[in-house]
């Protein structure tokens, strides 16, 4: 990967592959920028390799505001900014409204008003892309996660938009992955059941989303392309 001296913005950075995919562009020689909504022991970590934390509360208008304001204190450029923060809610009836609105204000109004509203900074960098990290649950649907589904598949559609927008100075893309890693209390069984519904059955973990991303930051000629990251579960 090309560096550039213009920083890459990574949202939700603080934890698994965030945290990677900032560490990665860190070793990989890119000023890294990134959001965190919780202290955690990545964020001090990418502290302490030189990367910039901006807290930021995607939750509300308001928030993702407050964020883009705080992010222009710290950078007139942008060589790219990789929106991966992302909310996972119980959707019952008690909560289902509330946790409805938190999901579609992280994963599609946080999206859609940076994007908007940082354009200049993308502007000032060549090449520049922006890509979203989506979910392959889309391609299907979900019963049991029906507004976390729907607010990923808005993200989808996000993509296509902004790569008609912005072309072709700035190249919008998506990445849809599926399992990639599990965590701790995770038990055999649900891991062996899991595992099953890919072609490949492996937990690839966090490295096949930098491969990824790499690949859409490097190449040219990609734009308005959501790559699917699912070890073949389509083909099940």
């Amino acid at each position: 990967m090309t560096s550039s001296a213009a920083p890459i913005l990574i949202t939700g950075a603080g934890q698994r592959i965030g945290l990677h995919c900032a560490q990665r562009l860190l070793e990989d020689g890119h000023r890294v920028i990134f959001s965190y909504r919780s202290e955690r022991p990545g964020v001090q970590a990418l502290r302490d390799l030189g990367a910039i934390a901006v807290f930021a509360d995607f939750a509300s208008e308001a928030g993702i505001f407050t964020f883009i304001s705080e992010l222009k204190t710290h950078t007139d450029s942008l060589r790219a900014i990789v929106h991966n923060a992302s909310e996972w809610l119980p959707e019952t009836t008690d909560t289902d409204a509330e946790a409805f609105t938190r999901m579609f204000s992280v994963h599609m109004l946080a999206p859609y008003l940076i994007n908007l509203h940082c354009a200049d900074l993308l502007q000032r960098s060549s090449p520049a892309d922006i890509v979203h990290i989506s979910d392959d649950v889309t391609r299907k649907g979900s019963s049991k996660h029906i507004g976390y589904c729907a607010s990923k598949a808005g993200l989808d559609s996000l993509t296509l938009s902004f790569a008609a927008k912005y072309a072709p100075g700035i190249k919008v893309n998506g990445i849809a992955p599926a399992l990639l890693l599990f965590n701790p209390d995770d038990d055999a069984a649900y891991r062996a059941k899991a595992l099953a519904k890919s072609a490949l059955g492996i937990e690839p973990g966090s490295e096949v989303i930098y491969q990824s991303l790499r690949y859409l930051l490097d190449n040219p000629y990609v734009t308005g392309t959501t790559l699917t990251v699912n070890g073949g579960r389509h083909i099940k």
